[in-house]
């Protein structure tokens, strides 16, 4: 695992999944900040450095959740693999559901790996583990810009 700062975006519009996956990263590894935006629309806009954004590191990673107030997960993965600045962060999207179809779509999409949030602490913990042996220890990420 990098000594340096990792940078993680979650985009989840549920304040007790933001608690619950905030420590199980702590837990995991206290080397990393999670910025958590409630919505889509304040996704891409942490994302683009608009207005009350601009001081905002870019993230390493996005955690997205598919079903969200006021511009839903898809979209946001559609619109962030669709922009040239964005497109080469890694998207996990991390939603309630297993549904074949969605995880399909989510693919299409190119999205980096589909995660059903699990139910428990100890699960979600050795989930985040396995995202950051993976993310940040197995595979080469693009220096933050």
């Amino acid at each position: 695992m990098s000594d340096r700062r990792a940078h993680i975006l979650l985009v989840e519009d549920d304040s007790d999944d933001v608690k619950f996956v905030r420590r199980a990263f702590f837990d995991v590894w206290p080397n990393c900040e999670i910025h958590s935006v409630g919505d889509g629309e304040e996704a891409l806009s942490f994302l683009r450095r608009t207005p009350g954004y601009e001081d905002v590191p870019s993230p390493d990673l996005i955690l997205l959740d598919l079903n969200m107030p006021r511009k839903g997960g898809h979209e946001v993965l559609l619109e962030i693999k669709q922009d040239d600045a964005l497109k080469h962060i890694p998207v996990v999207v991390m939603t309630t559901t297993d549904d074949k179809d969605t995880v399909l779509t989510s693919y299409k999409l190119h999205a980096n790996s589909f995660i059903t949030k699990p139910v428990g602490a100890d699960e979600l913990n050795r989930i985040v583990q396995t995202v950051v042996d993976y993310w940040f220890s197995a595979v080469g990420l693009p220096t933050a810009r």
